[in-house]
């Protein structure tokens, strides 16, 4: 969940003005979304394959791609329940890939969110198997929930988040990734690749499928892109730094594991302060392709807000 003494940025009163409540906001639609990511993987036969399933997607954690999604499908005049099936399967991608990430064969972790990892609970085969199961469901489960959306936008739906969980995406920016470790000679723009595939490509999808979902125009998905894109790289870049200053109980996961595999890391390049500096940069710059929507832009300006100050 989100931690409280993060939020305090985009909370309360300034200048006599009162600001987004981004607390009481993200409260509100993670408990939502953890009643619905509940209610769409229940349990069944068999039934190691589904607990193992529901471990790690009910495992808690921010829930940040799925309340964008909905945050963005509410901004361009769609609704929560619109958007509810797809902001579940983005979630159930994200969980496949962090199950995946946590394996021997990968960055072989053994916690993730404060929580033994899966294949340390399961075995590598049951984890590998949750992973795929989670995957094939996610794109069932937008096609047959869907309601109340024309066929051809829940078609880009599904297209653009099947491109985002591939070989052009995360899966393409995995590859690199590990193809990079040990090699201290790894320039910018391959980290740049890496981050804008393995972390930036998901979050693109939550947003732009939100806006798809709701009907935005092209003019306005091409806003959403650019904004989810600064977002994401921002969001790697804190990550990055959160990796080379927390604890493992601050994290929830292994700390420190980008110095151990000998990766590069943009502090690795940058520095910690030039690191945020840029990381702070790109927030700037997203929340400025929202100025088009005014008012109704306050949850994404203040989500990207807390990418930068969170500590988890």
């Amino acid at each position: 969940m989100i931690a409280a003494d993060n939020l305090q940025k985009t909370t309360g009163e300034t200048n006599g003005e009162t600001k987004f409540d981004l607390l009481t906001y993200l409260k509100e639609r993670q408990k939502l979304c953890e009643a619905a990511l509940d209610e769409a993987v229940p349990m069944r036969y068999p039934d190691k394959i589904y607990e193992a399933m529901r471990y790690s997607l009910l495992a808690g954690g921010k829930r940040l791609r799925p309340v964008l999604c909905l945050a963005t499908c509410e901004m361009t005049g769609g609704t929560i329940e619109l958007a509810m099936p797809t902001a579940c399967a983005v979630e159930m991608v994200h969980t496949m890939s962090l199950i995946h990430d946590d394996l021997p064969a990968m960055d072989n972790d053994d916690y993730r969110r404060g929580k033994l990892t899966n294949h340390k609970v399961y075995g590598e085969d049951i984890a590998i198997l949750a992973g795929d199961g989670l995957l094939a469901y996610a794109f069932e489960y937008i096609a047959v929930n869907t309601k109340n959306v024309p066929c051809e936008q829940v078609l880009q739906v599904i297209a653009h988040l099947g491109r985002a969980s591939g070989a052009a995406g995360l899966v393409g920016g995995q590859v690199v990734d590990l193809e990079s470790e040990g090699k201290l000679d790894t320039n910018e723009e391959t980290l740049t690749y890496i981050h804008n595939h393995k972390t930036a490509a998901l979050l693109e999808s939550s947003v732009v499928c939100g806006g798809i979902l709701a009907g935005a125009s092209s003019e306005d998905l091409l806003l959403l892109s650019r904004y989810s894109q600064n977002i994401g790289l921002a969001f790697q870049i804190v990550d990055d730094i959160l990796d080379v200053t927390s604890t493992q109980e601050q994290l929830g996961k292994t700390a420190g594991k980008d110095l151990r595999a000998q990766k590069v890391t943009y502090p690795s390049i940058w520095g910690i302060e030039e690191s945020k500096n840029k990381a702070q940069q790109l927030i700037s710059n997203a929340c400025a392709e929202l100025a088009p929507f005014g008012e109704k832009a306050q949850p994404l300006i203040a989500i990207a807000e807390f990418i930068t100050s969170r500590d988890r």
